[in-house]
């Protein structure tokens, strides 16, 4: 596979005209070492912020949620578990989704396996009509769309009025030596560490840190949030702000 990300494009890989196919085959290309390096690199805490996402969703008996970017299922089943009548997760990339769906198979016995359906789509454009759901979850995903505006905006779209979003995405702390933990350990040991777990040769560990460094910030991700047809916002970091959780109502 060729190199996905060379050094010299990660000043801001937000700005490349190619970046959704770049983060496809990225994401291609780590998917099956994907879950270890995780909950390895979170340091366990990635399963917690997304339990702390569905207790944010109030999921209640009859929703119908879509978990965009789902990746490989880890928030799709957290959702399903949370009590959804029915959990739709949806990523474009087909290697993640082959590792969500042999989970689903594997819960064959269980009560999640009839209530979780996976389908490959673009964030940007979702193939759903309007008003199709109760809630709508991405993790760790919109900074990785090409557009997030355009992907904001087809949220709203197949939110029913009064629909729940769910945002987690990474942050930088604002406390100073936080802050600088968090930088030299994104930025130094976990591109080294992940990439030997994953054998990746794609530059995923180098982007990783330079997507969130070059992303927006919780206030401007939340300022756009409104301005696409929410309200209500509420914003809560996690892990003494590596990560935040946006909470906002579809007007």
């Amino acid at each position: 596979m060729p190199t996905a990300w060379q050094s010299s494009e990660l000043n801001d890989p937000h700005a490349r005209s190619d970046k959704a196919g770049k983060v496809r085959g990225m994401f291609a290309a780590i998917a099956s070492s994907y879950d270890l390096n995780n909950r390895l690199h979170s340091l366990w805490q990635d399963q917690a912020w997304r339990r702390f996402a569905v207790r944010a969703a109030a999921v209640k008996p009859t929703d119908v949620v879509l978990d965009v970017a789902c990746g490989t299922g880890d928030l799709t089943r957290a959702l399903a578990k949370g009590g959804a009548a029915r959990v739709t997760g949806l990523d474009f990339t087909r290697e993640m989704l082959d590792i969500a769906d042999r989970k689903r198979v594997a819960a064959a016995r269980g009560p999640l396996h009839d209530r979780i359906n996976y389908l490959e789509g673009d964030a940007q454009a979702l193939p759903f009509p309007d008003a199709s759901f109760d809630i709508l979850s991405i993790a760790f995903g919109i900074r990785n769309v090409q557009d997030p505006a355009i992907a904001l905006a087809e949220f709203r779209r197949v939110l029913k009025p009064g629909g729940r979003l769910i945002v987690l995405e990474f942050d930088r702390p604002t406390l100073p030596l936080v802050g600088a933990l968090s930088d030299f350990y994104t930025r130094k040991i976990m591109p080294i560490t992940a990439t030997l777990i994953s054998g990746d040769r794609s530059g995923a560990y180098k982007y990783l840190p330079a997507s969130v460094a070059t992303f927006m910030d919780r206030s401007v991700l939340g300022a756009l949030i409104l301005r696409s047809g929410f309200q209500d916002l509420k914003q809560t970091g996690l892990s003494l702000g590596v990560c935040v959780c946006h909470r906002a109502v579809a007007v």
